[in-house]
Parts: C-alpha cells; structure tokens; sequence
C-alpha cells in the first residue's frame, strides 16, 4: 500500500524531551505578572497574582495528571519536513524545536490516572501554535490505533490555531483521517474523553476536538472554527460578547461540563473508572 506521509521523518531525541523546554520566565496574559515556570507548576499554572489561567506546556500537562512515574511515550522521534518548501515554514519549524525541546506539536502515550491505565495526547501551543500538520495528525492517528488494538481509553489535551496552512491540503487531509481513527475507536466500545483548553480553534474544533464521548473544557476557553470578525462579516450579524467560550458552548449544549484545573485529575480518573471495560477471563 502506498503510504501518503513519506515526508515525516523520524529524528532521534535532543535530551529534551524529558523536559518543558522553553522560557524559565512565564508571564500571564491576563495581568502581565511574570513567574518562574517551575513555581506555576504547583499552582497549575494559574497565575498566583491575579487567579487567570497560564497556558501549560503539553509534558507538563501530562505531568499533572498522570500517576508519577507512569507515562511512556509513543512516537516522539516524530517530525514534519518542509516538503512544499514554504516561505520560512523550515525556519519556523527549527525555531519551535530549539525553543521547547519537542519535535512536533503534540506529545502522545500512554500513562495511569489513579491506577487506571488510558492513552493520552496532549498539544502545545508553543509549537506553531498547536497547529495540526501532518506529523500531529500522523501521531494522533497512530495512538488512537494503539489504544484500540490495547482497549484503552483515549484522554485528548486540545488546543490548537487550526490546520497548519505551510503544509497545504495535507495538513486538511489530518481532519479526515484523526476522524476515522477515533470512530474505530468508538465501534471497538473505547471512551474518548476530550479537554478542550484555550485556545481550541480551526479544523481541530472541527474534527477531534469535538468527537469525544465526554467533552470537557477549561474556564473562559476560546473554542470555535472561523474567527468572531469573519462570522460577522459574513453573516452581517452582531455576536454575543460570550460568544465562543466554554460557557456559552456548556449553554448550548456543546460541552458536557466545564472542569476547573483543580478538578481535572480527580473528574478524568473518575469517567475513566465508571467506563473502564471488564476483562474476560480469556482477556
């Protein structure tokens, strides 16, 4: 079979991988306080002066739910290539990986939330910003094919700028084929939980982000697909100023429930236990 992504490449780990990458110094877009990154890690990267959420790098998140000690990752040699030779895109790319120490937008595994075992993946919005190519759909495709080949659940950290214009119709072709893998997930009887985080936009909203069996999303969370100025333009109307967020979408009924970080660890470990599948005794 011919295989349509042979511009990924595969590249060996740098030695960061085990860590967040990037600026010491995190500064909070609400208020502009700057804090030590390590710090914010034990306030769940809200911000300690003024209460607002800190966008949290994806090994972190990973870290913040997670049983210690219990994530392994799956494909993290995983990279995109410049195969269109788009203005600066190569320049893009090798200033993402320098500046947080990960090769794609998108750290994926496996990991135990409370002693139960799930497949997670988590974006990063450093990275391009979180913008789905072909190596983030390429990985998120292969982990849900593990996860049901393993019957396991499936934890997605959304967030995302949308599809990765620099790699053209294959970065739209992501949409498609993340979908495919999450409905056989789904036919295999798999949970897919999803926590949408800010912010969560573009073909990722239109695809993964919004097929999960239970969908989650952090406070005041920006999540939509073309930008308020465009809707507006073209629909003439005016929009709510909510218009959106995770609470006008909680209201109409495209969010299940809106999860505070503090609750996030003790409400995912819960839905994962009340759908855990029973073993047979044949396994």
């Amino acid at each position: 079979m011919l295989h349509l992504f042979s511009h990924l490449r595969m590249e060996k780990p740098d030695g960061a991988s085990g860590a967040s990458g990037g600026d010491p110094e995190v500064r909070c877009p609400a208020c502009k306080a700057s804090h030590r990154r390590d710090l914010l890690m034990n306030s769940l990267y809200v911000c300690p002066a003024c209460g607002g959420y800190v966008r949290i790098p994806a090994r972190d998140r990973i870290r913040l739910l997670a049983d210690e000690g219990s994530f392994a990752e799956l494909d993290e040699t995983l990279t995109s290539v410049d195969f269109l030779s788009f203005p600066e895109y190569q320049n893009k790319l090798d200033k993402a990986k320098q500046s947080t120490g990960e090769k794609c937008a998108v750290v994926s595994g496996v990991m135990q939330v409370q002693g139960i075992p799930c497949a997670v993946f988590a974006m990063d919005s450093r990275f391009v910003m979180a913008s789905m190519g072909s190596a983030v759909g390429e990985k998120i495709t292969r982990l849900f094919e593990y996860a049901t080949e393993n019957g396991l659940p499936v934890l997605g950290v959304l967030c995302s700028g949308g599809a990765r214009m620099q790699e053209g119709i294959v970065s739209l072709m992501q949409m498609a084929k993340c979908s495919g893998a999450v409905r056989k997930h789904s036919d295999a009887g798999l949970l897919y939980l999803s926590l949408l985080t800010d912010p969560t936009t573009g073909g990722m909203t239109a695809s993964i982000a919004m097929e999960g069996d239970v969908t989650l999303a952090e406070p005041k969370t920006l999540i939509g697909f073309a930008g308020r100025r465009v809707i507006e333009q073209t629909t003439g109307a005016e929009l709510p100023k909510d218009f959106q967020t995770s609470e006008f979408l909680l209201e109409h009924g495209f969010v299940d429930k809106i999860l505070p970080r503090e609750e996030q660890r003790e409400t995912i470990a819960l839905l994962l236990r009340q759908h855990q599948k029973e073993l047979t005794p044949d396994g």
